[in-house]
């Protein structure tokens, strides 16, 4: 188990008497980087391993959630290195848009000027500046994380390799068919100015109003209900289902519509519902999804009714009045008509929201630029349903499928200047060119590019390739794709993950662009609230970095880390983690004190005490476990796992138990400083991918060795000990009984009391001395008097308790329990007697009550022994 290939580098004999995370950190951080631990070797011939980051936005700062999946990537790339593969954990930024831009733009109003004042290109190289100036802040946050990415090969979404990879896949995907131009319904920010996806809108319950309106007159007459009245104005029929007999006959004539000078007509169509409402809708195709479907069957015009900001672009009265203005003044005009049959206000109905700016969206019918995505998105299905693609956890997959099999094609152009412009130019006789990366721009007058830039999800779909150099046959796209496993939160599944999955196995030839998907939950706080600025719940992790330590904050996410479940964290939990670092301190501070080493063989078995074998045994069960649980991802699990070997078996148990050998000295105290020498070597390279500085600090002091980054990851050496841990275990039974009864007693662990031990004919025999030293037991001496007298594990421990209990009091309070056990005893003794109650109750029901009825017995003969054990009154 013990490495001995790498060169000393003389660190401090001494540590100092209390960890203080700040003075190690940032010094080791930068250490690592500069002796190039993190940067992978493509010409290596290590088996690869590679993750790349989900590109944080340039705008954007770290947040809990970025500190929760960069921990659990981190732990997975540093383990990989350290069992020998060439890891590449890849960083970059995404270019963001909608958001970056809206960034300048702001700090643009605030000089009195917009965009247009500095036109395109002025504005393009101003974001340019913004960037370089403010943009990337969260790459220092993710050093202060300890992040163990490869900075050598740091990528930006619009940096001359990623631009030339998205033109490249541009072409391909236009020259293929599965790029078009076409007018649809679109997602319309009137904030943003831009198209935004179905993804990007955020729903919530809003609180507007629901008007029926009567339309038509006499038998004529129909009643529709909508919550955007405004909408009306742009009207082209209005829908019945073709089996309504209420509105057969209307089917095909023409209706006044409301407020104009139009008559429209009344279509048959299948997607009403006759069920809902007065069984009639209105049919708005350039301001509705469904509308404009309708019309698209039925031949309908296509009339917008809005400009861009959501202005009325119609109709006298309404003519120039925004959309809430213009709803409020229809309606006016509507009930001053008469045609207001019914309203409900305030009404309660989900409303599309844009994701960046929380602007109300606008279903608009627009001209933009869409990819094909039925065939790209059936092999991004087939990918995970053949097994290339493993999904983790396996529930996830049917969110996956529920997406990428209804998938509806994808607008992929944006009303935006700060972006990979679209690579199309048009002629002055209507031709249309899309150019490659090294097609030369067509010259002449006439000709223009596309305004339009690409959706920012259409260049991070590329990520897993085009981070790697592709489209040039590059080194590391040859070593390090396809990619090993992507983790990322299942709420971006639809945003990130499915484009990755189409773009990946199209531009690779069916490669798939990772083979694992590990998806996490998200952040919230202590009580699972999410966190939100408008709750005053959300928090800084550097604030508690500051505070507790990086180290903290990574072990306390790891060990909330189920996979695909929601994470809750509070302060609390980051400072218990705190303390976790301090024990490891603290306790391997000891053990260098007494002479830990991992110089020099481990002594065989025979030469072992049956505490050295049993600490032994653990940790190789440990490692066994704990690899187990990272090839599932579970890193709470593996988390819990190794916080209780090392605080609870290496510190509470083995160290506490090898106090005695360590004082007496010799040579079974040099065996066992080995033996300590060696667990801690271990669980400190087990420890390391979580929490790495703490563990750095005491490994490098522990073995005088260079780095635990590039340390070897412990193997199970399959040694195990049943009959020693099976001896311990019986140590930690009778002292755990020991210490409750002295509780019972409102008495101190660590106060002295005399006590006589009767460990003859058991395994503890040969432990007394550490039993003793465990339990502050004193030798019972001349006046020794046995006040209780405590039968366990095949032995009998006598305590003097004289003078610290009050034996009366100590008598009531076990013939009280005593009387407690006695009536659970008989409860469960009459049910289990009761035939016609065992004839219906489940088996589990039925072996619950017989646990209950033999605890309850254990109880007795426990209360009956102790009170035997009092003396007299």
């Amino acid at each position: 188990m013990t490495e001995n290939t790498q060169t000393p580098s003389s660190p401090d004999s001494e540590l100092p008497t209390a960890y203080t995370p700040a003075d190690v950190e940032g010094k080791l951080y930068e250490r690592w980087v500069e002796r190039g631990y993190f940067t992978a070797d493509p010409a290596s011939e290590k088996p690869p391993y590679t993750i790349v980051i989900p590109p944080p936005n340039v705008t954007g700062s770290l947040h809990l959630g970025h500190a929760f999946q960069h921990t659990l990537m981190d732990a997975l790339t540093r383990r990989k290195r350290m069992q020998g593969y060439e890891s590449l954990w890849l960083p970059g930024m995404d270019h963001a848009g909608i958001a970056t831009q809206n960034k300048v733009e702001q700090q643009l109003a605030e000089e009195g000027k917009s965009r247009h004042d500095l036109g395109r290109e002025a504005f393009v190289e101003r974001v340019w500046q913004w960037k370089e100036e403010y943009g990337g802040k969260i790459l220092g946050q993710m050093r202060r994380l300890g992040d163990g990415v490869d900075w050598s090969r740091e990528r930006f979404t619009m940096d001359e390799g990623l631009s030339k990879a998205v033109q490249t896949i541009f072409k391909k995907l236009f020259d293929d068919g599965l790029i078009y131009r076409a007018e649809r319904i679109i997602n319309w920010c009137p904030r943003c100015l831009t198209a935004i996806s179905d993804i990007e809108v955020e729903y919530q319950e809003d609180a507007g109003e629901l008007v029926s309106i009567k339309y038509g007159e006499g038998e004529d007459t129909l009643v529709v209900a909508t919550t955007r009245a405004e909408t009306m104005l742009g009207d082209t029929a209005i829908a019945v289902h073709p089996d309504d007999e209420r509105y057969k006959h209307l089917v095909g004539k023409l209706i006044k519509l409301p407020l104009t000078d139009r008559s429209i007509p009344v279509v048959a169509d299948t997607h009403v519902d006759p069920e809902f409402g007065t069984g009639c809708v209105k049919v708005t195709p350039a301001h509705d999804p469904n509308d404009f479907a309708i019309g698209q069957r039925h031949n309908l015009p296509n009339m917008t009714i809005m400009d861009e900001h959501g202005v009325i672009t119609v109709h006298g009265p309404f003519l120039g009045l925004d959309r809430y203005e213009a709803r409020s003044a229809v309606v006016g005009a509507l009930r001053q008509q008469g045609r207001i049959v019914a309203e409900k206000r305030p009404y309660l109905h989900s409303v599309g929201h844009c994701s960046r700016c929380s602007t109300t969206v606008e279903p608009r019918l627009s001209l933009q630029w869409w990819v094909k995505v039925e065939t790209l998105a059936k092999a991004a299905g087939d990918a995970v349903r053949d097994g290339r693609v493993a999904i983790h956890p396996v529930e996830m997959e049917k969110r996956y499928f529920d997406w990428v099999d209804n998938l509806n094609d994808w607008c992929i152009s944006r009303q935006l200047w700060w972006g990979h412009r679209i690579p199309v130019w048009y002629g002055p006789d209507g031709e249309v060119v899309c150019l490659g990366p090294d097609d030369e721009a067509p010259t002449g007058e006439g000709w223009t590019q596309d305004t339009d830039v690409l959706d920012t999800w259409f260049s991070s779909g590329l990520w897993p390739f085009s981070t790697l150099g592709w489209p040039e046959k590059t080194p590391d796209l040859a070593k390090f794709y396809s990619t090993d496993v992507l983790v990322t939160g299942h709420d971006i599944i639809f945003f990130w993950v499915a484009r990755m999955m189409m773009f990946g196995l199209y531009a690779m030839d069916g490669e798939v662009p990772f083979k694992t998907i590990a998806l996490t939950g998200l952040v919230r706080d202590e009580r699972g609230k999410k966190m939100s600025k408008s709750f005053g719940n959300v928090v800084d992790p550097l604030d508690w970095m500051d505070k507790y330590g990086s180290d903290a904050v990574r072990f306390t996410l790891a060990k909330g880390a189920n996979p695909g479940t929601d994470v809750p964290i509070g302060e609390d939990w980051v400072q218990a983690s705190s303390k976790f670092a301090n024990k490891i301190w603290n306790a391997t501070r000891f053990a260098l004190m007494n002479g830990a080493t991992i110089e020099g063989e481990l002594p065989p078995a025979e030469q072992l005490s049956a505490t050295d074998r049993w600490i032994l045994s653990r940790l190789n069960k440990t490692i066994a476990q704990v690899d187990a649980y990272y090839e599932d991802f579970q890193f709470s699990k593996l988390s819990e796992a190794l916080y209780h070997f090392a605080w609870d078996e290496v510190f509470d148990w083995y160290v506490e138990l090898s106090k005695t050998t360590f004082f007496a000295g010799g040579e079974q105290a040099k065996v066992s400083a080995r033996v300590l020498g060696e667990v801690l070597d271990v669980m400190l390279r087990l420890l390391h991918p979580v929490v790495p500085f703490v563990t750095e600090t005491l490994w490098t002091t522990l073995t005088g060795r260079e780095s635990l980054v590039v340390a070897d990851w412990p193997e199970d050496s399959g040694f195990r000990d049943d009959a020693a841990e099976a001896e311990i275990g019986s140590i930690q039974t009778l002292t755990k009984e020991v210490r409750r009864f002295r509780k019972e007693q409102g008495l101190d662990d660590k106060q002295k009391v005399p006590a006589r031990l009767d460990l003859t004919g058991t395994v503890l025999a040969a432990h007394e001395a550490a039993i003793r030293q465990v339990l502050r037991l004193q030798p019972e001496g001349d006046s020794f008097s046995a006040t209780a007298t405590l039968p366990v594990a095949g032995a009998t421990v006598a305590l003097d308790l004289s003078g610290t209990i009050d034996v009366e009091a100590e008598r009531k309070r076990l013939t009280k329990d005593l009387g407690a056990a006695e009536k659970e005893k008989a409860q469960a003794e009459a049910k289990l007697g009761n035939e016609a109650f065992l004839a219906k109750a489940p088996d589990n029901v039925v072996d619950k009550i017989k646990g209950r009825l033999a605890k309850a017995e254990a109880d007795i003969a426990r209360i009956q022994a102790q009170l035997e054990t009092l003396p007299a009154a």
